[in-house]
């Protein structure tokens, strides 16, 4: 019989109490940390804490968001204050383990802060920086401070208290009410409400239904997806089955890019560890709900993060779209009812059960509830992952905490959601953080990525550059998206090579137009999205390259980086190669 989850959380609380009762030591082994040297730091770290003979715990945890200071160390003293320091070395690790062993915290170039009531003399607060002033940490809770492999923290910090409370005293009527009156919406893009969406699959009565979650995250510029599957998985996990108890489904998907190891073997831990602890399979926590998960793979295609594509590719089959009607909730795997939702939208379920929707509703603007979790990149000074409110002007977001432009340049534009999102130009910076303002500024939030670029851009480079990777990842089924997008990439790099023809701005708009009415998917009716929205901002760019010959800023200038113009098909002689690597 398994135990009761009383019984669960006694065990993972006395296991937390003893950590902190001592030194504790933690790593971000994130990817951004993993590429900055995380990992050499950590085996460092480990064997200097051997060599003293010191009384610490070292641990790897996710990214706390802040990347920019990564590889960064967490050494949490006793009574609860946890030191930072920013982008560590081995060879800084010495000064740092003395430092920790005395309790002394010399003013150093390395220390970021500290986080927690007591504080340390002389040393400033990481809360009080514009960096974290501003986050409300909700999906990201528990990001670069549970450890992700270890069910037990999580568990100790509110873990699956959300699934116990909806599967001991709600409805799965209930539980859709709740999440609909907190107003949350899919962070996938579309930002469909999430209570509606559950609400379509709780009405079909087949006998097998599907969750399925999508973490294949192709855009560049954001990282959200894969830094809340690696950096806190059982929050992903909980949120599905939570997903699965409101739509009366009886499998979960977690959908990963081949190559993306730490997320996936995160997840497959996570899902190890709650079968484990009874939180999966028969019967969950004792009651009548059953649940089984599993994590499902597709090739590194863009295009196989589209719902339909992602369910071809669990069947076994090229990621390429279907045609709706019928749409997942009547007929997706296999045939039989499905709902695809982002991770963070369903990272968000077990807090929303756990405080109640009216909780969350409070927080954001207006239909916007809640907060976004963005990946800020470009020229920024401090590029991170950050969970903050909807209604922050996107000048708050740039200039207060990513910092302004890392080049001292002046902010000419940002890049939002994704390849197939819009350009803004700096005048847009008073523009709230917003589905629906940004959606009439001419962009999309998106997945949350927002690059930032300084006055030494071309927009007509950048749109470039977005179409041909957007070319490159068409899956080519429609021959509108096939055709169009080479033709949009042929025009741009003309443009940019100063061979533009006067003609090309209206015929890329004719075949935008065409793209948006024939294509199967958005991949296909979103393509002209870059080049319009860099038009309505930047039309003088355009204009100087068609009438006076030259690139406005000079990065036109010299040969172009593009990728090859069509992707290999996934055959079994590709994944055969030696370049590929399987997970």
């Amino acid at each position: 019989m398994a135990e009761s989850f009383e019984t669960i959380q006694a065990t993972a609380q006395a296991r937390e109490d003893t950590l902190n009762g001592g030194l504790r030591i933690r790593v971000g082994v994130a990817l951004c940390g993993e590429a900055a040297g995380a990992f050499e730091v950590l085996e460092a770290l480990k064997s200097g804490v051997a060599s003293r003979g010191l009384a610490a715990s070292v641990q790897e945890v996710g990214c706390i968001g802040l990347c920019y200071a990564e590889p960064l160390v967490d050494v949490q003293l006793p009574n609860g204050t946890r030191v930072f320091y920013k982008n560590v070395t081995p060879e800084d690790l010495p000064g740092i383990l003395d430092a920790a062993a005395s309790g002394t915290h010399n003013l150093s170039d390395n220390i970021l802060g500290t986080l927690g009531d007591a504080g340390v003399p002389g040393l400033a607060k990481i809360e009080d920086t514009p960096q974290w002033k501003y986050q409300v940490r909700i999906a990201t809770r528990n990001a670069g401070t549970v450890d992700p492999g270890e069910i037990q923290e999580y568990i100790a910090a509110g873990g699956y208290t959300g699934l116990t409370k909806a599967l001991t005293s709600m409805t799965q009527e209930e539980l859709i009410e709740e999440v609909k009156t907190s107003g949350l919406r899919g962070r996938g893009g579309a930002a469909f409400p999430t209570g509606v969406k559950w609400g379509f699959l709780q009405g079909s009565n087949r006998p097998n239904k599907y969750v399925l979650v999508n973490c294949e995250e192709g855009d560049p510029g954001a990282y959200n997806d894969k830094g809340l599957v690696e950096s806190d998985p059982h929050t992903v996990v909980e949120g599905t089955i939570i997903a699965g108890y409101a739509t009366g489904a009886n499998y979960g998907y977690i959908f990963l890019r081949h190559g993306h190891i730490g997320p996936t073997h995160r997840a497959q831990d996570a899902i190890k560890q709650a079968y484990e602890l009874g939180l999966l399979g028969q019967n969950i926590l004792g009651t009548d709900f059953s649940f089984d998960m599993e994590v499902a793979f597709t090739g590194d295609s863009y295009v196989a993060g589209e719902e339909t594509a992602l369910m071809e590719a669990i069947e076994g089959k090229r990621s390429m779209p279907r045609a709706r009607p019928p749409f997942p909730a009547q007929s997706g795997v296999w045939g039989n009812p499905s709902n695809i939702n982002n991770v963070k939208t369903v990272a968000y379920a077990p807090e929303i059960v756990r405080r109640g929707g009216e909780w969350f509703a409070e927080i954001g603007y207006e239909r916007s509830k809640g907060t976004a979790i963005l990946c800020l990149t470009g020229d920024v000074k401090f590029p991170g992952m950050y969970e903050v409110p909807f209604g922050l002007t996107l000048g708050q977001v740039v200039n207060e905490i990513a910092g302004g432009t890392a080049s001292g340049r002046d902010v000419k534009l940002l890049q939002t959601g994704g390849p197939l999102g819009g350009v803004l130009g700096a005048d847009s910076l008073e523009i709230k953080l917003d589905y629906e303002g940004m959606s009439a500024a001419g962009a999309i939030l998106g997945s949350g990525g927002i690059i930032v670029g300084a006055d030494d851009i071309c927009a007509v480079d950048l749109a470039r550059t977005l179409v041909a990777f957007c070319q490159f990842e068409s899956c080519g089924k429609c021959f509108p998206c096939r055709l169009g997008m080479t033709h949009l990439v042929e025009m741009l790099e003309r443009i940019a090579a100063n061979n533009g023809r006067p003609e090309d701005l209206d015929l890329m708009q004719s075949t935008g137009k065409t793209m948006a009415a024939g294509s199967l998917c958005g991949h296909g009716q979103l393509g002209f999205n870059p080049i319009s929205s860099a038009l309505k901002f930047f039309e003088e760019d355009f204009r100087v390259h068609l009438e006076e010959g030259s690139c406005p800023t000079g990065s036109c200038d010299g040969a172009f980086h593009r990728p090859t113009r069509t992707r290999p098909l996934a055959t079994a002689e590709w994944y055969a190669k030696e370049e590929y690597v399987a997970p």
